[in-house]
């Protein structure tokens, strides 16, 4: 019986500048994104018909009706006879892609499995925004809706921190929010960035507009950022998407542990991992 399995990273926006709104709601972006070495897994393998579980740590509360990304992803591949299992590790709603990431690993698994194609692009962005970006899988410079992505071959390895404190924020009112939409979108990428701290610097510069308004709505991030700043080591803590999970930055992996270690001490219900962001 033939069996695939995909890994689905975590998505972290180092950057997210909203550059924009189209007259059918849509919001233009400008995101420098890269993927985390942590994330959910999706197996698929063949079956009767198609079926869909979830199991793993945060396998509660995650829906396994026709709402879920991971089976519209499968119907859009046909609904084919297949049984899919999500591993799921990371924090829904949470700012990092995971439903988005699972549906991609999803793509690309039934893809494998049925010897088929990838669907195309604008099919892909219907299901979701951040889809084609999460099947891309690698560092891109992601514009428009999220359907204009550009490869970023510049970036080396940045040891990170992603902390979620267990708080949903709704990414609709985040955005209605904002107090403008039409702000400037994100500076030419550096071609001489080689290390964390190079990287940093240069991401101080830039912005996620949608920080403000998410730490208005939900006081915990505030809260997420200020440990990640305070660590000794910690070059830049930011938010990820529309939150709630923030990310830090640190020179090295073992700096990124420690702070890990420390901030999982002080909170320990929350969701902390250290990461490599590629």
């Amino acid at each position: 019986m033939a069996s695939i399995e995909e890994f689905a990273p975590a998505k972290v926006n180092l950057t997210l500048h909203v550059t924009g709104r189209r007259e059918d709601g849509y919001h233009l972006l400008d995101s420098l994104v890269v993927f985390a070495d942590t994330g959910d897994r999706v197996f698929v393998e063949d079956a009767e018909e198609c079926s869909f579980t979830v199991t793993g740590p945060r396998a509660a509360g995650i829906p396994t009706d026709a709402s879920n990304l991971v089976l519209k992803a499968a119907a859009l591949m046909g609904a084919p006879r297949a049984a899919i299992t999500l591993d799921k590790h990371l924090p829904a709603a949470s700012g990092i892609g995971g439903g988005s990431a699972d549906a991609a690993a999803t793509l690309r698994a039934l893809a494998r499995l049925l010897d088929r194609p990838l669907p195309d692009i604008e099919a892909v962005a219907r299901l979701g925004a951040d889809i084609p970006v999460c099947l891309e899988g690698r560092a891109v410079r992601m514009r428009g809706i999220g359907e204009r992505l550009n490869p970023v071959a510049s970036l080396p390895p940045l040891p990170a921190v992603l902390v979620n404190p267990g708080v949903e924020v709704s990414t609709p009112e985040v955005f209605r929010r904002l107090s403008r939409r039409d702000n400037p979108e994100m500076a030419a990428i550096p071609k001489d960035m080689d290390n964390p701290a190079c990287v940093s610097d240069w991401l101080k510069t830039q912005r996620n507009d949608l920080e403000g308004p998410a730490r208005e709505i939900a006081a915990e991030i505030g809260e997420a950022l200020d440990l990640l700043d305070a660590r000794p080591d910690c070059l830049l803590a930011r938010m990820s998407g529309s939150g709630a999970t923030c990310f830090g930055l640190y020179p090295s992996a073992a700096s990124a542990q420690r702070a890990a270690a420390e901030i999982g001490s002080l909170r320990p219900e929350w969701w902390t991992r250290p990461t490599l962001l590629a």
